[in-house]
């Protein structure tokens, strides 16, 4: 059903600012095995390094069997609700045919499949443009413990000083 008028939509004014940087890092985590790690404090980090005024920072995942999301940093059920969904679109007794890792690897991989491996991320003011809510995650979808790699990059203004 569409709205009459455009009473209910609002459009901030456009900041504009000239791209001045590329900021580069690998951020190295080390996981315990299924779950959600934050990452939000060290990504606020590398803004904060990296003397970000405004642009984008994109995170990639150097794996194929974890993942990135932006989600919800209030209740830790949701984390718990997601990773239930997720084992139960990819169980471990699906049958799979790759096993030689293990069986808890091509559900990993499907997984991945099905979140992502990188994100892109607002930044504004010389911070991370998220919501209330939300946080930054990495997903380690292997049950036992993996060193991962994500690469930081922000592309965008400086703060000027």
């Amino acid at each position: 059903m569409s709205r009459a008028g455009s009473d209910w939509l609002s459009l901030s004014a456009p900041v504009v600012a000239k791209a001045d940087a590329l900021a580069s890092a690998v951020l190295s985590v080390q996981t315990a095995g299924e779950g959600f790690i934050d990452l939000t404090d060290m990504v606020r980090r590398f803004v904060a390094e990296a003397k970000a005024a405004a642009g984008l920072v994109t995170l990639f995942l150097r794996h194929t069997s974890a993942s990135l999301t932006v989600q919800e940093n209030a209740d830790l059920d949701v984390q718990r609700d997601l990773i239930t969904a997720l084992r139960r679109l990819a169980p471990e007794n699906g049958g799979w045919r790759h096993v030689t890792e293990g069986p808890d690897d091509m559900p990993a991989h499907i997984k991945t499949m099905l979140t992502a491996t990188s994100l892109q991320l607002p930044v504004g003011d010389g911070r991370l443009l998220l919501g209330t809510w939300q946080a930054i995650y990495l997903i380690e979808h292997r049950a036992q413990p993996h060193q991962r790699e994500i690469v930081l990059q922000f592309v965008g203004a400086t703060a000027v000083g």
